[in-house]
């Protein structure tokens, strides 16, 4: 029965890790949409929200399957609780991309960024992939040096996001208000797909160490 309980336990590792990267796929989508006003790319990542909220409500159901018919120990329920809170992340990360998408879709056929900011904004793009794909690794190996690693990066994000604040409040901002709105509203999606990748990095240090600090940035 134990080897079977582990089998339930690795499934849903690997499902985490599924659900990962649809997100991560659906960041690289949304951005390339976004850089190249692709209505069809645009479309194709919303569509992928049905398969993200499937995936994350199985999973919780599953989780709650086996903590009600086994008897984990505190590793197991270290990875349970800590994967209930991840999938939490990796669902928002998902509807997040999904938010640039649609603003892309409402936008068309007009380009929602003004030429100043397109390298900014792949810059962020290629950032938060990155991070998804580290998260990912992450969640299949349980690598808690690689884990820490992720907050390096959501620093070079907050450097990006900032920099977005410098150019949309300078006096000699020409697209006016409706321009600076579209791409304070972007940046806060890319910055906070990265915030979520932190946070499940947290919650894997917790699995591997026991020790869980939110405080920390």
């Amino acid at each position: 029965m134990r080897e079977n309980y582990n089998e339930q336990l690795d499934a849903a590792r690997s499902d985490l890790a599924e659900m990962c990267k649809l997100a991560e796929t659906a960041m690289e989508s949304a951005t390339r949409a976004l850089l190249t006003a692709d209505l069809a790319l645009a479309e194709e990542t919303i569509s992928s929200r049905e398969r993200i909220d499937t995936l994350a409500a199985n999973w919780e159901h599953k989780a709650f399957s086996v903590l009600a018919l086994q008897s984990p120990v505190a590793l197991d329920l270290r990875i349970m609780v800590s994967g209930i809170h991840i999938v939490a992340d990796l669902q928002r990360m998902g509807s997040l991309a999904i938010h640039i998408a649609e603003l892309v879709r409402r936008r068309h056929p007009a380009h929602v960024l003004p030429t100043e900011v397109e390298s900014t904004f792949a810059e962020m793009g290629r950032v938060a992939v990155g991070q998804a794909e580290a998260t990912r690794d992450v969640l299949l190996t349980r690598n808690a040096e690689r884990a820490a690693e992720l907050k390096t990066a959501d620093a070079a994000m907050d450097d990006l996001h900032r920099s977005l604040f410098t150019l949309t409040a300078s006096p000699d901002w020409p697209h006016g208000v409706p321009a600076a709105v579209d791409i304070t509203l972007l940046g806060r999606f890319y910055e906070r797909y990265s915030d979520h990748t932190v946070e499940v990095a947290k919650r894997v240090i917790f699995l591997v160490t026991g020790e869980f600090r939110p405080e920390e940035a």
